[in-house]
Order: structure tokens, then sequence, then C-alpha cells
């Protein structure tokens, strides 16, 4: 069966070509068969289709990747918003709410949960999502979490080094111990990643030593390697993200020079997610997008949805942020955010419309995707199914 998309007011390819390398034209058509791009080109040039969708004039991208998500939690943060909104600081420590409330939730609690959270992406224009575990934090729960994330997508991480549990606080290298032995073994056949939250300034989360050792022991099993850095001050996370040849280092709020440097050199292997949705649930300082991408540092953007530093499902507002705050065109903001959240999850068959890609589209109730920033906050995206 194939499907002609037609009328489109702005296609929006991602195509490393044009300003910001969207690739954005007009007049535009594409074919779709069996779930791949066969055929994208002039609106009068189209073959022939056994079905015809006409979007009427409406602008036309790849569906937004989100490469960065914490879906599976229970409870609510809402009052440590309220309290940072007041002027208190963000140091990890509230991750410790919502793993108590997660391991006291009902599986099939979560599951319809985690459903509905992956539902609300997709209904502003999300098709492809990365879902970490990290609320459980110990074996049991960890599993669990990673079983639920695999119901809704392919791109699951073990984050059971996300912080260390009240229980293990005076224990820390036991806790090391734990994540990069039993809780892994058991973890591993359920994730293709590992991740890590090192950021020393934080005394919940890791050491550059301990992320080094869970990043060692999660590719030992077979796992590929992201990891959280630089996120609350200037620290070993994206030096040691490039030095392993992790996909991502996300968070990238404090960089030096160095860091820079370092991201440009890797970035055909590393590339760097901002997460600007943090920035303004915490009141800290955006990263500054603009230097990265100047020096050629791989950039993607992502949600970092979660219930304490960013319950937000949003790719429109996460673009509308970095192009207002982080110096980024719309185009770039766009790119970043598709296939620039592919790049950081290694995939080639998502975030652009090619022939070959995936046929996941978002569609916004706009001409053109600089309405995704210009209409900040209004809900104009949403996921086109063909």
């Amino acid at each position: 069966m194939s499907t002609l998309v037609t009328h489109i007011g702005e296609l929006v390819t991602c195509d490393g070509t044009g300003e910001g390398g969207a690739g954005a034209r007009t007049d535009q058509a594409l074919v779709v068969v069996d779930g791949r791009i066969v055929w994208v080109g002039p609106a009068s040039a189209a073959p022939a289709a056994d079905e015809v969708v006409d979007v009427g004039g409406r602008c036309v991208l790849p569906g937004f990747v989100d490469s960065h998500a914490h879906l599976v939690f229970a409870g609510d943060r809402s009052e440590e918003f309220a309290a940072r909104m007041a002027g208190q600081a963000y140091d990890g420590g509230g991750i410790g709410v919502s793993v108590a409330a997660t391991r006291d939730a009902d599986e099939e609690w979560l599951r319809a949960a985690l459903s509905a959270r992956v539902a609300e992406m997709r209904a502003q224009g999300t098709t492809t999502v990365e879902v970490k575990s990290g609320y459980g934090l110990t074996v049991a729960d960890e599993v669990r979490a990673l079983r639920l994330a695999a119901e809704v997508t392919d791109e699951v991480t073990f984050l059971g080094a996300h912080v260390v549990p009240p229980e293990m606080r005076e224990d820390r290298a036991g806790y090391v111990d734990l994540v990069t032995g039993e809780m892994l073994e058991a973890c591993a056949p359920h994730a293709r990643w590992v991740d890590v939250f090192c950021e020393p300034a934080s005394p919940h989360a890791f050491t550059g030593e301990e992320s080094r050792a869970v990043l060692g022991a999660g590719r030992e099993a077979g796992l590929e390697l992201r990891v959280h850095g630089n996120q609350l001050d200037h620290g070993p996370g994206v030096q040691l993200a490039c030095e392993l040849g992790a996909a991502s280092v996300d968070h990238c709020t404090y960089l030096s020079d160095a860091d820079v440097e370092a991201l440009a050199g890797a970035a055909e292997r590393t590339t760097a997610t901002l997460l600007p949705g943090v920035e303004f649930s915490t009141r800290s300082p955006y990263p500054d997008a603009r230097a990265l991408l100047d020096a050629g540092v791989s950039v993607a953007l992502a949600t970092d949805c979660n219930p304490g530093t960013c319950y937000s499902s949003s790719m429109p507002f996460v673009i509308a942020l970095a192009v207002r705050e982080m110096g980024m065109t719309p185009s770039e903001a766009v790119v970043a955010a598709t296939r620039g959240g592919a790049r950081a999850l290694r995939r080639e068959d998502i975030g652009r419309i090619e022939v070959g890609a995936r046929a996941d589209f978002a569609v916004l109730d706009a001409p053109n995707h600089l309405h995704l920033s210009y209409r900040a906050g209004v809900p104009i995206a949403r996921t086109l199914d063909v």
C-alpha cells in the first residue's frame, strides 16, 4: 500500500542543506510504502499512489526525536518546583522522593502512567523517545522499570547510577559495586544503553572515577554509553564521555573551553544533548548552544521529561527555549530536535525526511517551522500517521 502526502506548505527534510541544515522547501510531496519513504520531490511530479493524504498547506517535518527522558516514575514534586522558584538551589536530592514513590507504586499503575506520558509526547509531534530507569535503584525495581520502558520504545537506558539511594549513603563503594555487578547483570538484557549521573558537585550523584567504573562495566556487558554531565558545575562528565566515545553527553550547562574543544573533536561520535527545560525549571543558566554550534559540536535537544527538574513532555517548548535563550536559529533548533536527537541515539533511519528513512512525521497547524518558536506554548504540532 502506497500513500502520497501532498499539499505540503513547507517540507522540512533536515537533510543538511539550506539554512541551519533544515533543508526546508515548498511545493513538495512524498510517498510512503510499508512505513518507509520511497519518494520525495516536487508536488507536480508526484507519482500515483494507492492513498492520498492532503495536509492542507501545513508544514511537515520529521517527527521529534526525544533522546533523553525519565518516564517510569510515580509521585509528585510540584512543591520542590515551587521552592526552586522561590530561590532554593537544585542539587539532585529530590530524586530520592521519586525513588521512594516509584518503589511503592503498583506495576500496572506505572505501566498506565508511562503509556499516558508517551501518548502526551506523540500528541505534540514526538515519534521516538528514549526512556531511562533510575527511580528504582534496587535490582528488582530497576529491572521492572526497564521492562516497562521496553514496552514503549527500543531506546531503553539503564540508569542504576542515577543517585546513591538513601539506604546506601554510607556505603557508596558498595552501591557502585551493586550497579556494576548484580544490578547490571540483571538489567543489561532489557536495555540498549547505560547512563550515569556524573556530577561531583552533587553529594547524591557520582564522581568521575565512579562514573568511569559504571560506564566501563556497562560496555563490557554489551551496552552503549550515555552520560549526564556538567549540569550543576564544571566537572569531568564531558571529558569522560568524549574519551570513552559515548553517544551523548547530556546537560552541558557548565563548559570550559577545553570541554568545547573536546566535544568539537568528538563530533562524529559524541553529541552534546541540551535540555533547556531543566534550566527553565531550576532557574539555572542556559547552555551556550551558539558557541557549541559555531565550534562544530554535534548538538541535540531533548526534554529530560522527569518529575523533578523538567516535568514537560513538549519538544516544541524545548525548541522555543533553544531559540529564545540559547542562541539557536529556528532552523538549527528543529534540526537539533530531530536529526540531532537521532545522532544522539546513533540512528540513521529517523530524524530526517529522505528516501529510505522511516515515515515518522510531525505536522504543524502552521505554514512553516518558524511557528514552533513564533507561537510558543500553542499546541500546533502533532504526529502525522500515514
